[in-house]
C-alpha cells in the first residue's frame, strides 16, 4: 500500500462546552493538518496522488470555512453574540474538540473523492488528535 501526506496550516479559535480546563474560554491555535491518502496502485504518473490536489481543493476549503474563524458548537451562547459582531464563525453540531475538527476535514476530504485514511490535526506542536475510521 502505497501513502503520501500533505500538511496545511491554518489559524482558528474556539472553545469547548461542558469542560472545566483552560479551553472553555475562546481561544486560538495555530494549527496544522496532516492529510494521508493511500492507494494499492500508482497512477500512470507513478503517483499515489498530487500533493497539488489536495492543496487546490482540501487547503482551499479550509482557507474558506476555516481558517481565522471561531469554530464553536451550534448551541454555544457567545454564536448569537459573535454574529450580531459580524465575527466570522464555522458551527458545528458536536463540540469542536481537536478530535471532531479532524473529522470534520476527514469528512470533507472524502466528499471531494479523496482516498484519505487519516486526519491529523495538531493544535499546538506537542497535542494532536487524528480521525480514521475503522477497516
Amino acid at each position: 500500500m502505497f501513502r503520501v501526506s500533505r500538511q496545511i496550516e491554518f489559524c482558528y479559535g474556539h472553545r469547548l462546552l461542558d469542560y472545566q480546563g483552560k479551553c472553555r474560554h475562546l481561544h486560538g491555535h495555530n494549527g496544522t493538518v496532516r492529510i494521508t491518502v493511500q492507494a494499492a496502485r500508482l497512477d500512470p504518473r507513478s503517483m499515489v496522488l498530487d500533493f497539488g490536489d489536495i492543496k487546490a481543493v482540501v487547503a482551499r476549503w479550509i482557507d474558506e470555512n476555516l481558517d481565522h474563524r471561531m469554530i464553536l458548537c451550534r448551541r454555544d451562547p457567545a454564536v448569537s453574540v459573535l454574529q450580531g459582531l459580524g465575527e466570522p464563525l464555522y458551527l458545528m453540531d458536536e463540540n469542536p474538540t481537536a478530535e471532531n475538527i479532524a473529522k470534520l476535514i476527514f469528512d470533507t476530504a472524502v466528499a471531494q473523492g479523496f482516498p484519505v485514511t487519516e486526519v491529523r490535526l495538531w493544535e499546538t506542536p506537542r497535542c494532536s488528535a487524528a480521525y480514521a475510521p475503522q477497516p
